[in-house]
């Protein structure tokens, strides 16, 4: 029996001042983190009772996810396949993913211990930075872009190095603005592009003096690609498939945007097997595995679900060009969107704020747009407007606009 026997606390040794908040007992580092920006709007819209609303701000596939892949994972609930998997995820969805990203993207991956089954794209992006960003290492981000990159890297004791991109170089990261950003501290580049939220997109030929920087500089490069099917016109080309960078990427993606299944949480990644294999060790301390039964549609969507996918695409890409000569129409500039589901407009003319500007268009037109100071550098003037959502919605949010333009001129 071990006795607990509590000592008398001396004047030496001093008593440690009582904590007189809650907020006392947080890491310094959750503390610091700002809350969603996106999230915030969304919040807002959620709470108000106000059915006229019409939100343009959520990220999100307005379909159903289609009927074979929830189909799938009934089915394999009926046969009661509710066990844990794998860590990696189940061995067939592995080599699905791997034989997909060959056939669409021209990358060659073993299954056995170069691909990870995550929970969601989310995870893939946290699992990558912690696995690689030590304490004063600095990791490289094009913005404006997807908010968690940089709040992550920062939990991870790292420093995001912001690296804004332009307008008028349609959004993409330039071999110039790279280099100007790189210092003896960084370790990796963050590429999302197809882009949230701008929408831009990469050609191989953007890619190549990246690649070349990249080699000489020595980083490793995280590559989310979960709008790559997404795009309108060219193909998207990963990063991983240009010469000598496959070892230098992990490749993130997953199943939300394309495959219509957001609230599934199926998410991957690939790259190097050292590299994955350190991902995968905090995975198997944090979430063990991601659900069997999201992982049985996935095998569905990438084995049966490429014709549901395609019409889904070009539903989208009508949907793109109505909002972009819409938003041109009513005098907003907008450059053209290649990829993902997101028109990203100047609201610069108007002489509000992004946040002003998103903050009275909700109020006074009931439409939720997301202000683009919220996705970092270069964000601030615009604003982003998903157009995963009905045409008819969609009309009617630009006619609301335009009429909100008008008593502001």
């Amino acid at each position: 029996m071990i006795r607990n026997v509590e000592q008398p606390e001396t004047a030496e040794q001093g008593a440690r001042s009582p904590r007189s908040r809650m907020q006392d007992y947080l890491a310094a580092s959750a503390r610091a983190i700002p809350p969603s920006g996106i999230r915030r709007f969304f919040d807002l819209v959620s709470a108000s009772k106000d059915s006229s609303i019409i939100s343009l701000g959520v990220g999100e596939p307005d379909f159903v996810t289609p009927w074979r892949y929830r189909d799938a994972a009934v089915y394999s609930l009926e046969k009661g396949k509710t066990q844990y998997t794998s860590n990696a995820g189940m061995p067939e969805l592995r080599e699905a993913i791997a034989q997909y990203l060959h056939d669409r993207f021209e990358l060659s991956y073993n299954p056995a211990d170069e691909v990870l089954v995550t929970v969601g794209g989310s995870e893939a992006i946290d699992l990558a930075i912690r696995a690689l960003i030590e304490p004063g290492d600095e990791i490289l981000i094009p913005e404006p872009t997807y908010l968690p990159y940089n709040p992550i890297a920062s939990l991870s004791g790292g420093v995001p190095v912001g690296i804004e991109t332009f307008a008028k170089d349609q959004f993409k990261l330039t071999a110039d603005g790279l280099r100007a950003a790189i210092t003896p501290k960084s370790k990796a580049l963050v590429l999302c592009y197809p882009s949230n939220p701008t929408g831009a997109i990469m050609s191989y030929d953007d890619l190549l003096p990246i690649a070349k920087l990249v080699e000489e500089n020595d980083l490793i490069v995280i590559a989310d690609e979960i709008y790559a099917e997404l795009t309108y016109g060219p193909r998207h080309v990963s990063f991983a498939s240009l010469p000598g960078m496959k070892d230098r990427t992990i490749v993130v993606s997953g199943f939300s945007k394309a495959f219509a299944m957001t609230g599934w949480r199926m998410g991957y990644a690939c790259g190097h097997p050292e590299l994955i294999g350190a991902m995968l060790k905090i995975h198997q301390y944090t979430v063990m595995c991601a659900p069997i039964m999201g992982q049985v549609a996935a095998l569905e969507a990438l084995t049966n679900g490429m014709e549901e996918m395609a019409r889904m695409i070009e539903s989208y890409n009508q949907r793109r060009r109505l909002v972009v000569q819409g938003f041109r129409q009513i005098g907003l500039e907008c450059h053209e969107p290649q990829g993902a589901f997101y028109a990203f407009p100047s609201v610069a003319n108007t002489g509000l704020s992004s946040e002003e500007f998103a903050s009275r268009l909700l109020l006074e037109a009931k439409v939720a747009a997301v202000p683009g100071y919220v996705f970092g550098q270069g964000g601030e003037g615009f604003i982003r407007c998903s157009y995963a959502t009905s045409v008819t919605q969609l009309t009617e949010a630009l006619d609301r606009i335009g009429g909100f333009l008008n008593k502001l001129r």
